[in-house]
């Protein structure tokens, strides 16, 4: 059985990787993490697992390491899209990721590790824009408003916080959620961020509409 302790601050994606991870019958999920403080508690107290880290915790990564190794962990980070993840990181990594890493791609990433193997998840951003013909459709349907929504999503805020961000009211923020999911085909919300995450073409369009939401409003 492969024990995981999944540490994000992003709520959705955590619950999405729990989602697939949980319904394969040699894992079990035995702690989440929303905060590095968090993440460092549970390796001392779940050892011998497999842990899966977001770079957005921002851990640090000697100690980090450091841990891991003593307590007969393994570490698989999980980065941002189009990140650059330094050399001295990668080398002492288990397994890397990106944060729009299929579910099926993630269960190989864990299955390798557990088997004391390295998986490098390899980004071709170019070859994936070129043959996601779902994701580029549904990119362009979506109105920049629309998708600075979904980036929203993806980070796991909730409509209040949307409304507050975008300067109106929640019940906006819902009717634009609905005219989201009609044109991505999905029923809520945690399925509009995995549908996000496991599209490149439109989570790297999501992601340039965040950046720009946020520059509007620092």
């Amino acid at each position: 059985m492969n024990r995981l302790i999944l540490a994000d601050n992003q709520a959705i994606f955590r619950a999405g990787a729990a989602r697939v991870l949980a319904l394969e019958d040699d894992m079990r999920i035995v702690a989440q993490c929303e905060s590095a403080e968090k993440l460092f508690a549970a390796i001392e107290t779940f050892r011998g697992g497999i842990l899966l880290a977001a770079s957005s915790l921002r851990p640090d990564y000697p100690v980090l390491f450091t841990r891991t190794r003593d307590y007969g962990s393994r570490v698989i980070l999980v980065a941002e899209n189009a990140e650059q993840v330094g050399d001295e990181v990668v080398a002492l990594l288990d397994g890397i990721v990106n944060r729009n890493v299929a579910g099926a791609e993630l269960l190989d990433c864990v299955r390798r590790v557990a088997r004391g193997q390295r998986f490098v998840q390899l980004a071709n951003v170019t070859t994936m824009q070129a043959t996601d013909s779902v994701g580029a459709r549904v990119r362009d349907r979506l109105t920049p408003k629309e998708m600075q929504i979904v980036a929203l999503i993806v980070q796991g805020c909730k409509n209040k916080e949307i409304a507050t961000q975008l300067g109106t009211k929640e019940q906006v923020i819902k009717n634009y959620l609905r005219g989201i999911y009609d044109k991505t085909g999905v029923s809520d919300r945690l399925e509009l961020a995995l549908f996000t995450i496991h599209h490149r073409v439109l989570a790297e369009a999501a992601a340039k509409a965040g950046n720009l939401l946020q520059m509007k409003t620092a």
